[in-house]
């Protein structure tokens, strides 16, 4: 039989509240209300269902001090990950949140009302204390610390939630199952004990073998419960994906195993993420979990390490086993035998004999140049699929990203970049410089700094959609926080698919020059007050992190600078 929900009780609120429905529904209608963020409404979707049993809402502050410090909720129960509501001080006034009070949860896409949430309390969480906690480290490269840092708002509120009826899907219908529909599909195939396989990825010949041996080895049938809410930038698109796993599912024994989608924002929390996952496949109904090495691990850190250890996710899942109450598969890393033609796991291979592996950096390179992928590693329809999304590299798009300060000639060499891309042929080009897509304003010092942020994000929007479509886009305003730049360079990496090739370059000529050379008086009209927001006068232009080119019109001229960029693209393969 499927398992027991964490806490023994599956807490399928849509169907708790479903006689309330249209009593909701019409209070909803009166009350003030927050449109929720892509990741609040994943994580909305898996409270009202169950999969996030026993929370019943938003974690209050005693909840959430206890996941933080302790990996669990006030009540004693584990549970490693905080699932959090975030508003701002003006979402507070605006709309008079406090402890009692009642808000409608809409859904960004159509905004109807999701759910209403009574607030018990509001909190300032340590953002910094939280970085550190859960994911190891206050580290900007941690895709989750990132969005904690950019994106997450400074009070949280916390409180259970009434559900009114759940997101509308429009893709994979058939393939989405809440909890109580996956358990019931269990029940009805006599399902006794069920393997789950957690992915964010393609699966693969040497995933299909692992996930057969470990359901053959515990006379079990497989789960396959793909993640396809936020992943890791960069990561392929769930679209493709989901077409990837269903053409792999016809490789499985007949009747062995069965695909399901799981709408979950992933946070890429290593050890904690690994438990986070083994309660949710509980509640799900699985009986077993197969944890990987480095499971749900985002890469290297700042200095070029590896945020997690290979097998801390393993272990951290032993040390809470009792409590659990799902059974852990280890990752068994399989390579290919030529000799055998199959799969075996790396330490079950004798010494001496060939194997032949591909990393996902090389199966990266081999879709990107359109080099061959041998049939010993994927299925021909797998490979058919991901090349259907993920074109050769020179018919990939792009982003050059330029920025410095007013006249630091940034778009003299944007402009200058676009005649010789446009030369070269084989692409549209576009340039968005700092005002070409806003007309409707003077000068970029005309806007206040809300209205300049809304318009790096529309450009940002516009340079990803671009990138998509195969597009060379040249992006040149000025940008003078590195954290605007680095939700610049994450919007292209999220949403530009397979145009998400990204390059930041520095036009790091100093101020002195800028402003001796400043034909249009812009500097010194900031200094004397008349205008405002202007980088190296009111505004810090902080230190450039990372960028792939560093240039400076007073050491280099502009044919010169433009060459190096277009050697840049080159060497990419993109040119």
């Amino acid at each position: 039989m499927a398992n027991a929900p964490h806490g023994g009780v599956l807490k399928d609120l849509v169907a708790r509240d479903e006689h309330l429905r249209e009593n909701l529904k019409a209070e909803a209608h009166a009350l003030p209300d927050i449109v929720l963020t892509e990741r609040q409404l994943c994580d909305l979707e898996l409270i009202m269902n169950g999969g996030f049993s026993p929370l019943e809402g938003f974690m209050n502050e005693a909840d959430y001090k206890g996941v933080i410090d302790t990996l669990r909720l006030a009540d004693g129960t584990l549970f490693p990950m905080p699932i959090t509501l975030d508003v701002s001080r003006e979402d507070i006034d605006r709309l008079s949140i406090a402890p009692g009070s009642r808000i409608a949860l809409r859904d960004p896409r159509d905004d109807q009302a999701l759910a209403i949430i009574t607030i018990e309390d509001i909190y300032q969480p340590d953002q910094v204390k939280e970085a550190i906690q859960v994911f190891g480290a206050d580290d900007p490269a941690h895709p989750a610390v990132a969005y904690l840092r950019n994106k997450v708002k400074e009070y949280y509120i916390g409180g259970k939630v009434q559900a009114i009826q759940p997101p509308t899907h429009f893709d994979y219908v058939a393939l989405r199952f809440t909890p109580a529909e996956l358990r019931a599909h269990f029940r009805k195939l006599a399902w006794r004990k069920v393997v789950a396989f957690q992915t964010r990825n393609p699966m693969h010949r040497a995933h299909r073998e692992l996930t057969v041996r470990a359901a053959r080895q515990r006379q079990a049938n497989v789960l396959i419960h793909p993640v396809v809410g936020l992943t890791k930038p960069g990561d392929v698109d769930h679209y493709t994906r989901v077409r990837v796993y269903e053409a792999i599912m016809a490789k499985y024994p007949n009747g062995m195993g069965h695909l399901a989608l799981l709408p979950l924002a992933m946070r890429m929390a290593g050890p904690r993420e690994a438990v986070w996952h083994a309660i949710i496949r509980k509640n799900f109904g699985a009986t077993h979990f197969i944890v990987g090495r480095d499971h749900a691990g985002p890469g290297k850190n700042s200095q070029g390490k590896d945020f997690y250890g290979p097998y801390d996710a393993q272990d951290l899942v032993m040390k809470y086993h009792e409590e659990l109450h799902i059974e852990m598969v280890p990752f068994q890393q399989m390579t290919y035998l030529p000799s055998t033609d199959e799969y075996q796991p790396v330490d079950e291979v004798p010494k001496g004999v060939q194997t032949l592996d591909i990393s996902g950096t090389e199966l990266r390179r081999r879709l990107k140049t359109g080099a061959p992928i041998p049939d010993w590693f994927s299925y021909d329809a797998v490979v058919k699929t991901l090349r259907e999304s993920y074109p050769p590299r020179l018919k990939q798009g792009f982003v050059v990203f330029l920025t410095g300060l007013h006249g630091s000639g940034k778009e003299t060499i944007a402009k200058a970049l676009q005649v010789t891309l446009n030369q070269q042929g084989g692409r549209s080009v576009s340039l968005l410089l700092g005002d070409n897509i806003r007309p409707d304003l003077d000068t970029p010092f005309s806007a206040t700094p809300e209205e300049r942020s809304k318009n790096l994000q529309r450009m940002s929007f516009v340079a990803a959609e671009l990138a998509r479509a195969g597009a060379a886009v040249i992006l040149a305003p000025t940008v003078h926080s590195q954290a605007a730049r680095d939700t610049v360079k994450n919007t292209i990496l999220q949403q530009a698919g397979a145009g998400s090739n990204f390059f930041a370059i520095h036009v790091a000529t100093p101020l002195e020059h800028c402003e001796a050379n400043d034909r249009k008086g812009v500097y010194a009209r900031a200094r004397k007050g008349e205008i405002t927001g202007v980088a190296g006068v009111d505004e810090e232009f902080e230190p450039f992190e990372r960028p792939q080119l560093t240039v400076d019109i007073r050491s280099q001229n502009i044919p010169e600078i433009v060459h190096s960029v277009v050697l840049l693209l080159e060497t990419e393969s993109l040119l």
